[in-house]
């Protein structure tokens, strides 16, 4: 009988241990070099209907977040972009928040209005920009980009707000 407890007990343990490994496995298969596809003839429409290229923002930085209206982290998020659109919009930076697929547009277009966001929000209805940066699959995550549109720091998860004002503030030339 003890042995049969013991038994059952490695074997929960190496069960874990499995499933442990297999999770950093997948979580690393999906964070192997990203490729991106996006050009600067991307073009988006945001949820008001302005129309916008990458090819626009050129000589400018701009920041791309990824986000959801059910992501906790990215709605908590939400003030730190205000804040850095408050700061850094009028020396250049350009602010685009495109939300996910499964995001209704409906909750995405409430909360937008509802928290008065000053930055451009964009509809991602097919994933096309989810593939195209890199095959985002985990929100929030957040593009910074150069003026000469490369990526140049790329976040999946919260931002440090600090760490982020310093990038920005590096590429506007100060």
């Amino acid at each position: 009988m003890l042995d049969r407890n013991l038994w059952r007990k490695q074997g929960k343990v190496w069960g874990k241990s499995l499933l442990v490994i297999l999770l950093i496995s997948l979580a690393l298969w999906l964070a192997r070099g990203e490729k991106y596809t996006f050009t600067p003839d991307t073009s988006f429409t945001t949820i008001t209907g302005e129309q916008l290229t990458l090819k626009a923002l050129q000589g400018r930085p701009a920041l791309i977040t990824f986000w959801a209206t059910s992501c906790g982290l990215c709605v908590r998020e939400i003030p730190h972009l205000v804040s850095l659109h408050r700061q850094f919009h009028p020396q250049g930076l350009e602010i685009i928040a495109i939300a996910m697929v499964y995001d209704p547009p409906n909750r995405v277009v409430a909360m937008a209005n509802e928290q008065k966001l000053p930055y451009r929000i964009v509809l991602d209805l097919k994933s096309d920009y989810a593939k195209a940066f890199g095959h985002i699959w985990g929100t929030p995550t957040t593009l910074l980009l150069g003026s000469d549109g490369t990526v140049a720091k790329r976040i999946v998860g919260a931002f440090d707000l600090m760490d982020m004002q310093t990038r920005i503030q590096k590429l506007l030339g100060g």
